[in-house]
């Protein structure tokens, strides 16, 4: 075909098209007839997944992250006990770019010009394909299109450019992934279930949690060097009872918090927030759930729990004074509160919201965030506000599905995200407390999705447990 170079296998992985421009490689790579050979992972769906996450919710094998007084005992003794399950998709990093690199090989050199989040990862997995010493080869890191944790630790681009240009040695290969190709090789946001118990005396007071998390580890697919004799601490961000990753906020005499680790074939990776994410969604969304079973208002029912956690409950007292939870909303409006600690933050929104005809509609998000020095507001402002745009796209339409052994989402007509008109108000409040440094680009994602499912529950009275949104009727 016209402008083609030549055909090339890249390990048993791909096969790639070089030509002179990349719209004559894709149309050639178009017309191979590949055979490929799918293996035993051709049988996985996402309903064969879920058994499996299913199955470790009422398993023994489960490391604990989080334990005090003694939840069994307290849930087994009788009185009032709440339970409920949850359950977190699978989510595309969706970056406007996506994956590409470009490589240049001759025997004695490599170079690499690629938009990376870890330069020396990339050089790491430039040298091991070159098959050079490091000394030997060199990366230019560019401006990236957005990176959300894919252009972290998976090097897998990196690699197949690499791969690529040694077999036409000599000439720099420009290696563009098509959407589709990012689409369906990720390293996606993990998929995990939780279920919750609590038990509640007489006065409506918790007395013991249990939150049994089911589900992948990403530690253990890209980095397993960190795990501790076996278990992902990175499972637990946001609910352990101290350090600086996330700690829960809340004191309850009998607590268990624990993880059967569950590693479907789908490869999991670092996604913007990270566990966090649904960590925050468990918590949060349950923690309404005790309230309202307790006869309590969420934000009181909270309170008493936090009298320990001064840092977490001054931002959740900014946000529900600034959205003025204790006076009425407009009509039709309802709110909804969350708050979280994690990347060495401590983060809090209030949402405002109305449901009209089963039709969703985000009015105002106020968040709040303590990262203990500020060094410069306004970035931190435009960091938190984009938070938002990223952690609301996931929270109403982010999902990935699997059918076949593969991913079912494409392109961005399959795997939407918010448009502009959707996008509601986020006002800023930043409580810098001092004493130490905190992330401000991806906590608040994380209390992004409970403020609104809290504030859909207090609008139609149902409990939405499950994401995006768009699986879900309102009315």
């Amino acid at each position: 075909m016209p402008g083609v170079r030549t055909v090339v296998q890249v390990d048993d992985t791909a096969v790639a098209v070089v030509a002179d421009t990349w719209w004559r490689a894709k149309t050639a790579l178009d017309a191979l007839p590949v055979v490929w050979d799918e293996g035993p992972n051709r049988q996985v769906t996402s309903a064969s997944i879920a058994a499996m996450l299913e199955e470790g919710l009422g398993a023994n094998d489960a490391f604990i992250g989080a334990e005090q007084g003694d939840a069994g005992a307290a849930l087994s003794a009788g009185g009032r006990t709440v339970t409920a399950t949850y359950a977190y998709p699978y989510q595309n990093h969706a970056t406007m770019e996506p994956m590409n690199a470009t490589a240049l090989y001759t025997p004695e050199r490599c170079e690499v010009w690629v938009p990376t989040q870890n330069g020396e990862a990339s050089l790491a997995a430039a040298a091991e394909a070159a098959g050079l010493p490091v000394q030997q080869c060199e990366v230019h890191k560019i401006h990236l299109g957005g990176g959300f944790g894919r252009r972290g630790n998976f090097q897998d681009y990196v690699r197949q450019a690499v791969s690529i240009a040694k077999q036409v040695p000599g000439a720099p290969v420009k290696l563009i992934w098509s959407r589709e190709e990012d689409m369906l090789h990720g390293a996606y946001h993990p998929t995990t279930r939780c279920r919750l118990t609590g038990a509640l005396d007489a006065d409506g007071n918790l007395t013991a949690l249990h939150m049994r998390i089911s589900g992948q580890s990403i530690l253990a697919a890209v980095r397993p060097e960190g795990m501790q004799n076996g278990m992902d601490p990175v499972v637990f961000q946001g609910l352990v009872l101290s350090g600086t990753e996330g700690t829960l906020g809340y004191t309850v005499d009998n607590l268990r918090i624990d993880h059967a680790m569950r590693n479907p074939p789908i490869p999991p990776g670092f996604w913007r927030g990270v566990n966090l994410n649904q960590n925050a969604l468990y918590v949060e969304c349950f923690m309404d759930e005790l309230a309202h079973a307790a006869g309590v208002d969420p934000l009181a029912f909270r309170r008493k729990l936090m009298a320990k956690h001064p840092k977490h409950l001054a931002v959740l007292e900014a946000v529900a004074e600034r959205i003025g939870w204790d006076t009425p909303p407009a009509a039709g409006v309802h709110r909804g509160l969350a708050q979280i600690m994690g990347f060495g933050s401590y983060v809090a929104a209030a949402a405002e919201v109305s449901v009209t005809d089963g039709q969703l509609k985000i009015h105002r998000i106020v968040a709040a965030t303590d990262p203990g020095h500020v060094v410069n507001p306004a970035q931190v402002e435009r960091q938190v506000e984009g938070s938002f745009v990223y952690g609301l796209s996931a929270c109403i339409y982010g999902e990935c599905t699997v059918n076949g052994g593969r991913m079912e989402q494409e392109n961005f007509d399959s795997y939407e995200v918010m448009r502009m008109a959707e996008m509601p108000e986020v006002e800023t409040i930043i409580l810098p407390s001092g004493g130490f440094w905190g992330g401000v680009g991806e906590p608040t994602i994380a209390v992004a999705a409970p403020a609104v499912l809290n504030a859909i529950f207090a609008a139609t009275g149902k409990r939405i447990r499950t994401l995006p949104l768009k699986n879900h009727d309102l009315a």
